[in-house]
C-alpha cells in the first residue's frame, strides 16, 4: 500500500494508486445541495485535497472518479469553468506579492475568456471574466480558492501594513 504522505492532489492520489479514503458521496451532497461555501477547518485537515477534488469533479474528469462512490450518485458528468486561485508557495511579506499573484491569475483568465477594456478595478475583471466564462460555455462558474488565510499569516505580528484598494490594515 502506498499512503499519499503530503501529496494534496487529488489526481496524483488516483493516478499513482495511493490509497484514497473514499468520501465522494460526501462531495456529491455538498455540490448538489449548496452553492456557496467557505470551508475553516484546522491545517493538514484536508481542505487542499478536498479543493482539488472538487476541481476535477467541476472539470467533468469522470475517468478519475472510477470506483468511487460519486460515480454512481453522477448521471451528467459536466465540464464546468473553473477558477482556482491557490495561495500557497508564496511569502506575501514583500510588498506588492499579493496584488501581483491576483493580477497575474486574472490576467490569465482574460486571455482564455478576453478583456473588457471598461473594467478597470480587479474586481470589475473578475466578474467580467465569470460573465464570459459562463456566456460561453452555458454552465455556472465554479471559484475554488485555496490557502485563502496565507497571506494574513504570513504577515500576522509583522507590523507589515497592507493596502488593498482604499482600504489599508496594519498586522
Amino acid at each position: 500500500m502506498k499512503y499519499p504522505i503530503g501529496i494534496q492532489s487529488f489526481d496524483r492520489i488516483i493516478e499513482g494508486g495511493f490509497v484514497y479514503v473514499d468520501k465522494t458521496d460526501l462531495v456529491y451532497s455538498l455540490v448538489k445541495e449548496g452553492n456557496i461555501y467557505f470551508l475553516n477547518r484546522p491545517r493538514r485537515f484536508g481542505k487542499s485535497l478536498l479543493v482539488s477534488t472538487l476541481k476535477n469533479y467541476f472539470l467533468g474528469r469522470r475517468e478519475l472518479f472510477k470506483g468511487l462512490k460519486i460515480e454512481k450518485l453522477e448521471k451528467e458528468w459536466a465540464e464546468h469553468p473553473v477558477f482556482h486561485i491557490d495561495f500557497n508557495g508564496d511569502n506575501f511579506t514583500q510588498a506588492g506579492v499579493l496584488e501581483r499573484k491576483i493580477e497575474g491569475r486574472i490576467g490569465m483568465w482574460e486571455e482564455e475568456y478576453g478583456r473588457d477594456a471598461n473594467a478597470l478595478t480587479v474586481g470589475d475583471r473578475f466578474v467580467e471574466v465569470l460573465r464570459r466564462a459562463h456566456e460561453r460555455t452555458g454552465r455556472r462558474c465554479v471559484v475554488l480558492v485555496d490557502e485563502y488565510d496565507k497571506p494574513i499569516l504570513d504577515v500576522l505580528d509583522t507590523g507589515t501594513r497592507m493596502k488593498v484598494g482604499e482600504n489599508e490594515w496594519l498586522f
